[in-house]
């Protein structure tokens, strides 16, 4: 009989962009650390910064009632939003970050020096709610470093980083000002190209007018080149759930491999 030792958490914001990253990353973490699942689910953080406590708390609990039935001990996160959420919240799981954990585990295969010849310099934007999680820092520059690309790093940067401008509900409250925090943390990096390791900072720098990437789309695909293409706003809500019911159907897929 199978058990399930660690859950991958992806998030809403990384299946709503992109549902192949999390089935390849899914995948990739069952073949390193067999015995592992999945929940995807919110883990009510929107509900959080929006002051509504009492649904919050309903939305996690929900959250950790199907974490508990699996009998998981480990939470991997890939969205640092849901990170800091559930090392507050889960303190019988461990609660592990992807982007600390994936220099513990490797690449994935044949990924080393993938893009030791690339013509791209990608600027690192970290993500704001880890500024204070160097670890998580580190194992981006690993990541980074391991796959060969070369990194523009920004004037603020790690502990210093600057909010892209999607945090904090910023953008359904106050649009305007949302674009005007997203331009000008895009207008930082020199380069044109810009790698985050967070979905909606990775719609933020597009959307302030980088050619953006996830750090997921350098792991499991590339080389990324000037002649890449590459991915656009992708904001219609209409298509980030269909993305979010293709994510299930995914996990769904993964999990009942063999």
């Amino acid at each position: 009989m199978s058990t399930t030792k660690r859950v991958f958490f992806p998030g809403c914001s990384l299946p709503s962009y992109n549902p192949a990253l999390v089935e390849k990353t899914l995948a990739f973490l069952k073949e390193r650390l067999p015995g592992t699942g999945s929940i995807l689910k919110c883990c009510g953080k929107p509900t959080k910064a929006l002051g509504q406590m009492d649904l919050f708390h309903e939305r996690y609990h929900d959250v950790q009632r199907e974490i508990d039935s699996l009998e998981a001990e480990e939470i991997i996160v890939a969205c640092q939003s849901c990170y800091l959420t559930m090392k507050a919240c889960s303190p019988n799981q461990k609660v592990t970050s992807l982007w600390t954990l994936m220099p513990e585990i490797g690449l994935p295969d044949g990924m080393a020096g993938i893009g030791a010849d690339s013509d791209i310099v990608f600027a690192l934007h970290d993500s704001c709610p880890t500024r204070d999680e160097s670890d998580i820092h580190d194992g981006a520059r690993w990541i980074m470093r391991e796959l060969g690309y070369e990194i523009e790093e920004l004037g603020h940067s790690r502990g210093l980083t600057r909010c892209c401008g999607f945090g904090g509900m910023v953008l359904p409250a106050n649009p305007e000002l949302a674009r005007e925090i997203m331009e000008r943390r895009a207008q930082e990096a020199k380069s044109d190209y810009m790698v985050t390791y967070c979905a909606a900072c990775r719609m933020s720098m597009a959307i302030g007018g980088k050619k953006a990437l996830h750090m997921l789309d350098l792991v499991f695909g590339g080389p990324w080149t000037r002649e890449s293409t590459y991915p656009d706003v992708g904001a219609n809500p209409i298509h980030a759930w269909g993305n979010r019911y293709r994510a299930k159907k995914s996990i769904k897929k993964v999990l009942t491999t063999v």
